[in-house]
């Protein structure tokens, strides 16, 4: 699965065979769904943007803030022997643990998941 960019959302990319044509969903939003889809990946690309367009449009119309993608909050659930390394190892560090995840989390989306 692919993904588009625009105005700071996030789109996939997918293929229906049933219908024989592209779709998407804009990622990370919990009270809005904007959809689109098209025939070709340029179709496809015009009525995702169109649609974040018109989701803003639409927010400012009504005065309403509009939801940003990926709030930056996450609850990460381990093991308490785990949680108990984490805090081991950041402890004198002056890092915290929220920083050893992110730390971690990049490091495994550069070695592992490389565009």
């Amino acid at each position: 699965m692919g993904f588009f960019k625009y105005k700071g959302y996030s789109g996939s990319v997918e293929f229906s065979p049933e219908d024989n044509c592209l779709f998407g969903k804009v990622q990370g939003l919990h009270k809005a769904t904007i959809l689109y889809e098209g025939n070709s990946v340029d179709e496809l690309r015009k009525d995702f943007e169109e649609g974040v367009d018109d989701y803003l449009s639409r927010c400012k119309e009504r005065g309403v803030q509009p939801e940003k993608p990926y709030s930056g909050k996450l609850i990460v659930r381990m093991s308490s022997e785990l949680h108990s390394r984490v805090a081991e190892a950041v402890a004198g560090s002056g890092t915290t643990i929220n920083d050893f995840i992110n730390k971690a989390i990049v490091n495994e989306l550069e070695h592992e998941y490389a565009m």
